[in-house]
């Protein structure tokens, strides 16, 4: 694959990951939530203050078909802003994107919203 073509899938995952978002908080507006432009260094959403408040998750978004989990969430832990849970979302050809997050914080939310 092409270098641009690689990045196109990028992008395109990011977007999806904008416009989820935004679906689930109306409230939010697209000058909330922004996609990084690629090749920035840090979270692939850039989230408002008032995006933070009601999404506080430091997205790191991998389209791709060579997945090296380890390697993604590794990024994703470093790249979390202060405050932030990190959540990789992955995807891959023909495949509906995923998330992953840190278990042990996943099983304590649960519990705290039961």
């Amino acid at each position: 694959m092409k270098p641009r073509s690689a990045k196109n899938k990028g992008v395109r995952l990011q977007n999806w990951c904008r416009d989820r978002v935004l679906e689930a908080f109306p409230a939010l507006s697209k000058a909330d939530v922004k996609c990084a432009v690629m090749g920035e260094s840090g979270m692939d959403l850039h989230l408002s203050t008032i995006a933070q408040e009601v999404f506080p998750w430091a997205v790191e978004a991998k389209n791709t078909e060579r997945v090296q989990l380890w390697r993604y969430w590794d990024q994703c832990v470093e790249n979390a802003e202060d405050g932030l849970r990190p959540l990789l979302i992955i995807k891959s050809n023909h495949r509906a994107p995923v998330a992953v997050v840190d278990a042990e914080m996943f099983i304590n939310q649960q519990k705290e919203e039961k």
